[in-house]
């Protein structure tokens, strides 16, 4: 056999095995995010109550409203009494489902999780979705630039971060016991790949995603789903509630559809419109270019512009 023809085999056998990934990423997808619409998992299955936290804005709210409506009761913890009140209402006179509320602040750390224990004392927690979860600023930023560092970074940490395995600490265990359960983490597409300017954020989103990918290798075998969500851009108050549109999802759109994918996959991005970005993003922004000094530069200029504009719009109302 010739040099050339070992060229040859090679080259073919290397053609077949990115063909043959590519039709399995292909079909992943496909099951993922259309199958999906049409064989769900029932959700009931896992037990009785839901407990959302983060759970009065945003996704989290989302999801609360979400898994109420395909039949379970929600726990929901979250900082403010009086959006937990709202929410519960709206809950229990929309689906007919019970609710729970707990008053907590995640950035206190450790301190609250006694209290959240003894509020969950007795449920048969079927779904834990740990949402909770903020940004350092408003804007792109240097790391020293960021507003009451010192106190700043230990809430990020606490909430982040700390909320993760705690919450999961309270629950696992009667999960464990029944031999059911599912544990959904929110993280995010700036946890995938390091994104300069948000530098702590997303440090703390690769932290969950680490932190589900085991959790879920070590439990799955005792019936517990660990799943990580990461979304791209989704119109919430985080955002600044963006326009809605192909690319940007809505926190309900999102929320059901993210639910969907629930046993269909452990890692997802939660809707086919954030996986195909993400995709795009890994061939077209590789990461010597998004950590290069060029991009970093151009971000942060825009952070400066938007401030800028923000600080007008402020002055104007004042005027007014």
């Amino acid at each position: 056999m010739s040099f050339t023809d070992v060229l040859a085999i090679t080259g073919g056998f290397t053609v077949v095995f990115h063909l043959l990934k590519l039709a399995w990423r292909c079909w992943c997808g496909f099951r993922q995010f259309v199958l999906s619409e049409l064989w769900q998992v029932d959700i009931r299955a896992y037990g009785k109550w839901a407990v959302v936290t983060g759970a009065t804005s945003g996704i989290g709210r989302a999801y609360a409203t979400e898994l109420a409506r395909r039949g379970l009761d929600v726990v929901l913890v979250s900082r403010s009494d009086v959006k937990l009140q709202m929410v519960a209402k709206e809950i229990e006179d929309q689906y007919g489902r019970q609710t729970r509320t707990i008053q907590v602040d995640f950035t206190e750390g450790h301190s609250i999780y006694p209290t959240v224990a003894k509020e969950l004392q007795g449920l048969e927690i079927g779904v834990l979705v740990n949402n909770v979860g903020m940004t350092c600023s408003d804007n792109f930023a240097y790391f020293l630039e960021i507003p009451d560092a010192e106190q700043k970074i230990t809430q990020i940490v606490n909430c982040n971060m700390l909320s993760v395995p705690q919450m999961t600490r309270l629950v696992l265990p009667g999960m464990v016991e029944r031999g059911t359960g599912l544990i959904i983490n929110i993280s995010s597409e700036v946890g995938i790949r390091p994104q300069p300017l948000l530098s702590l954020y997303s440090a703390t989103k690769i932290f969950v995603i680490y932190f589900s990918k085991c959790l879920h290798a070590e439990y799955k075998s005792k019936g517990i789903i660990v799943q990580c969500v990461t979304p791209f851009l989704v119109s919430t108050n985080m955002t600044k509630n963006i326009t809605v549109n192909c690319f940007v999802k809505s926190a309900s759109g999102f929320a059901r559809e993210a639910l969907n994918t629930v046993g269909h996959s452990s890692y997802t991005s939660g809707c086919l419109s954030h996986a195909l970005q993400s995709m795009a993003l890994t061939i077209l922004l590789p990461d010597w270019l998004r950590t290069s000094s060029v991009l970093i530069r151009k971000l942060q200029s825009r952070a400066q512009v938007s401030r800028a504009c923000r600080e007008k719009e402020k002055l104007s109302e004042k005027e007014e």
